[in-house]
Parts: C-alpha cells; structure tokens; sequence
C-alpha cells in the first residue's frame, strides 16, 4: 500500500509517500480502508524526531483516520466489513490502511462526512478525557481555552458551552477570535495585545478560570496559575511553549488547585478504549444532533502532506487540516 513515511528527521521536506508492507490485523483488530487522516502537532514532533511512535505501531505518521472497515480480526465482536467508522490511533494514519483495535473504533456520527470524520477522534477523546473526565468541567464554571481557534480548541469550545459553562479563548487575531466567537466563546482574549491574566480577571469579576487547557506548557505555567479561580485546574497537554519551569507550590496550594499534565497517543490501548467509549456515550450524541461539529480549514491529498505541515506550523489555519486518500 502506499503511505507518507519520513525519509530522515528534518523538515516537512521529508514526507514522502512510498510503498509500505500492508498492515498485518490482529485478534481484536479491524482493517480500515482509510478515508481521511487528520493532522495534529503530534505528526508534527514525530516528523521532527522527538516524538516516535508507541512500541509496535506503524512507523509512518498520522493518529486519527476515518474509512470503511475491510477486514476483521479473531474476537472482533462489533464491527464488520462495510462498517464506515473512524478512528483513534498509536500511529500510522497516513496511509491506504491501517489495523485499528476494536476498542478504538466508532462509528460515523449521523449526517457526518466520512471524510470530515477524520477530524474527530483526536479532539474529542483529548477534550472529553482532559476536560470533563479529568478536570471535571461542570455547568456554570469558566473554562480558558488557549489556541481556541485550532482543531482541539474549536471542540473544546462546543462541549463546554453544551455542558453550561462559560468559554474564554485566547487566539492570535481578530479573525480566529471572531470564530471561536460564533462557536460560543463569551470571553474573547488576543494574546499578541492583552495580557490574558487582567483580560480574564476583569471579563469575570475577579473569579478567573476553573479549568485551563493549555498547549503551551512552561511558558504559560505562570500566568496559567495566576488566573485561576480557588479549587481551578489546569490541564496541560501541550509544550510548545517549552517543558521546562518553575513552580510555587504554595499558590497551588492555597487555592486548593490541581495541575494535571497528560499524553493521549503513549496510553495503553484499555485506556484509550475507555475513553472512546466515554466519548461515544457523551459527544456523539451531539454531534449526531449537529449540537457540535468538526471545523475543517482544508481538505488536502495525501501526497500533500508537506504542505500540510506547513500549515499548521504556520498556526494560520482555524480547525482542522485532513490529508485525504
């Protein structure tokens, strides 16, 4: 089959599509001809070298997909061929297939593309497992969303204000501002020309946020731990801002806050399978319903890649980047 490998670490140069072994399925696995993969800052670090792929999975990159089920494995239980899905992966998604655990599997929403699938497996099992499993976002609280214009962001946006609670964002531009803006956002934040710490004390009286997702890791720590509210938690699942910094545990503890840092890719497969299912049970639903739904920026062929990367590095596009096959 054929699928983007990374010919050396370096720069988006370096994808290149090339014929690869079909993948082998496995008891408990499905084979899904894929549709679409999305892109994520994860294919990013994983291109660069410095973020291979768990033990066992695909070397080739790509941890999402949406397509048809092919094939399955022995002790596959609820899924067949025909079956349009999409998926959560360890890797492996830029290609013509890949071997799925059930577990990770979900079926297409009603009225979703099958294409525009690909961009909903990692963004809602990283928001509803960070979000709402781990930080317990609940109606009525404030939940600061930074980079509320990209993929994760643009959800996270959706789920909490369907859950009742007050959205702020902080984004780059008036134009990603205004988006986040028509998906529920309240509290609008530039941080290229405010600081998101006095904008969000003075937007909620001086309450600040219960629950921070942050992408940005040690850069923002500090300010992050400034605006929170007594008993707010923040939720790092990104380091583009670095991964290294200093902490006063006493502000932590005086407010009775809670730091939670996570990965979603390097979970173990009962993990992730749990999570699925949470997301089946909870967001599908709304999605179905049209409640919420996938923002895509472009739709671009698989021998794209590159230029994709391109895209998201240059942080100019608002939601999704899908790779189609």
């Amino acid at each position: 089959m054929k699928a983007v490998v990374i010919s050396e670490f370096g720069d988006p140069d370096v994808l290149r599509v090339q014929d690869v072994p079909d993948p082998t399925v496995h008891a408990g696995q499905v084979l899904i001809d894929v549709a679409a993969a999305g892109v994520n800052r994860a294919d990013l670090l994983q291109r660069a070298g410095h973020y291979p792929p768990p033990a066992g999975a695909p070397e080739w990159p790509g941890i999402e997909v949406s397509g048809t089920i092919s094939a399955v494995g022995a002790d596959v239980d609820h899924w067949t061929p025909g079956d349009r899905v999409c998926a959560l992966l360890s890797g492996g998604g830029y290609a013509e297939r890949v071997a799925v655990p059930q577990g990770q599997v979900l079926p297409l929403p009603r009225n979703t593309d099958l294409i525009d699938a690909a961009a909903l497996p990692e963004v809602t099992a990283t928001v509803w497992s960070n979000v709402f499993m781990a930080a317990g976002l609940r109606p009525g609280e404030v939940l600061l969303v930074h980079g509320g214009s990209s993929g994760i962001g643009t959800m996270a946006v959706q789920l909490a204000v369907q859950v009742g609670a007050r959205v702020a964002v902080t984004c780059g531009t008036d134009e990603k501002l205004e988006r986040c803006r028509e998906l529920g956002a309240e509290i609008l934040i530039n941080y290229r020309s405010q600081d998101f710490v006095q904008a969000l004390k003075d937007a909620t009286d001086g309450h600040g946020a219960d629950v921070v997702l942050d992408n940005m890791g040690a850069s923002y720590l500090s300010r992050n731990l400034k605006s929170l509210a007594y008993g707010g938690r923040i939720v790092v699942i990104g380091m583009q801002g670095g991964a290294k910094a200093e902490i006063n545990l006493n502000h932590l503890m005086s407010r009775r806050a809670a730091l939670i840092a996570t990965t979603l890719r390097a979970r173990p497969d009962e993990e992730k399978e749990t999570i699925m299912a949470s997301v089946g049970q909870h967001v599908w639903p709304l999605l179905s319903s049209g409640l919420v739904r996938p923002v895509i920026h472009e739709r671009l062929p698989l021998a794209e890649a590159a230029r994709a990367h391109r895209i998201m590095a240059g942080s100019q596009h608002i939601g999704k980047i899908l790779l189609t096959v």
